[in-house]
């Protein structure tokens, strides 16, 4: 018989979920303390236990997005189409509750006990999600939209088709995955594994990065230059084609005061000057690339993206991971320098019938339309 926990705090969670958690890094205790301690202010996190007969059987992570407290949906975009996406999720969705991580791409919605009956879990989630909602109504929060997201291919293809019939299925920008060769054991067999055009495009991005100098940034580095580094990463998310959450001012200390060394932080001077940075997360034997930010004058003089992008291809290789997951957006730069998309799945739901109904021609045109070009830079 299934029950299940809904948890606000991580000290309330069962023991067992590291477990469940397994070598997913976004499951774990220690980052859902950095969720529960630094989540974007428009953000309520949650965590779910499913339980089997008073055994933990599932894991998930849950969201409530509340919209009105969004200082921007991102500015980059000015056209009609963003202008209705801004209406409607102001006035049609202005609370939506996710199952999953608003703030990753990729897999990381939940966790299943090993033989667990994943489709049972499934149906008995989808059957007390309208419970959760009722709940959150009795604490003034009205869910408008339920979203259940990233579901790989293979893992969507094992879903059985009869549980989240009431939802429309949906896809958005693919995730750029980065495939590391076990032939890879220094960046120069990476580099020399490229075609003509795209060395050449190395060689020029590391000639222009010349006066950068790139600096791995301890905790006390962080909280140092705290307040540029949040402008940084600010002015990459005001201007991004559409937002939903801003990162909370101590994010990235939380990140390393909990993660410490599986939490890269690099820090990109020019001149002295805090001009970029990026991070990464280390998850298994994958890369996780997570937020970063730069000054747009030196991204430009510089090519501060495609270095960043170059050298954390260099460090993954380095320290032999399989895989790199660039996420969404920059889709045509990041499969310049090789990464595949990989189609993500999700189920969604509007609690008004009529909009529901509305929901498969909506999506189509609220979502940002990408226009961008596959490229194929290795020898074949």
């Amino acid at each position: 018989m299934y029950s299940y926990k809904l948890f606000s705090k991580v000290s309330q969670i069962d023991s067992q979920w590291d477990s469940l958690a397994g070598s997913t890094i976004f499951l774990s205790r220690k980052y859902l303390q950095v969720l529960e301690n630094s989540s974007p202010t428009n953000m309520s996190c949650y965590f779910l236990g499913i339980y089997n007969n008073q055994e933990l059987e599932a894991i998930f992570i849950l969201q409530i997005l509340d919209v009105q407290k969004l200082e921007s949906f991102g500015d980059r975009d000015k056209c009609f189409r963003a202008s209705v996406r801004k209406f409607f999720f102001q006035h049609f969705c202005s609370h939506v509750l996710f199952v999953g991580n608003n703030m990753l791409t990729g897999e990381n919605f939940g966790a299943f006990k090993v033989q667990s009956n994943n489709n049972r879990v499934l149906q008995y989630l989808n059957s007390i999600l309208g419970d959760i909602r009722n709940d959150l109504k009795k604490q003034g929060i009205r869910v408008h939209i339920t979203t259940i997201k990233d579901f790989s291919e293979d893992f969507k293809s094992q879903i059985n088709n009869t549980i989240f019939t009431n939802y429309y299925p949906f896809t958005i920008q693919p995730n750029m995955l980065f495939t590391i060769s076990d032939t890879w054991k220094t960046e120069n067999d990476y580099i020399n594994a490229l075609q003509k055009k795209y060395r050449d495009q190395y060689k020029r991005a590391r000639k222009k990065s010349e006066g950068v100098l790139k600096k791995r940034f301890s905790l006390k580095d962080i909280s140092q230059y705290n307040d540029t580094i949040y402008n940084l990463y600010h002015y990459v998310a005001q201007n991004a084609p559409f937002n939903t959450f801003f990162l909370a001012k101590n994010h990235f200390i939380e990140l390393k005061e909990k993660l410490e060394d599986d939490f890269c932080f690099y820090g990109y001077f020019v001149e002295e000057k805090l001009v970029g940075f990026n991070t990464l997360i280390k998850n298994g034997n994958t890369m996780e690339t997570y937020f970063l930010g730069y000054n747009e004058a030196f991204q430009k003089e510089k090519m501060l993206y495609l270095n960043m992008l170059y050298d954390m291809i260099g460090y993954s290789i380095h320290k032999h991971f399989k895989h790199i997951v660039f996420g969404r957006t920059a889709l045509e730069i990041k499969s310049s320098v090789g990464a595949k998309p990989q189609t993500m799945y999700g189920f969604i739901k509007h609690q008004y019938k009529i909009m529901n109904w509305c929901l498969p021609y909506l999506f189509k045109r609220l979502e940002p339309e990408v226009l961008w070009k596959e490229r194929n830079p290795f020898k074949e």
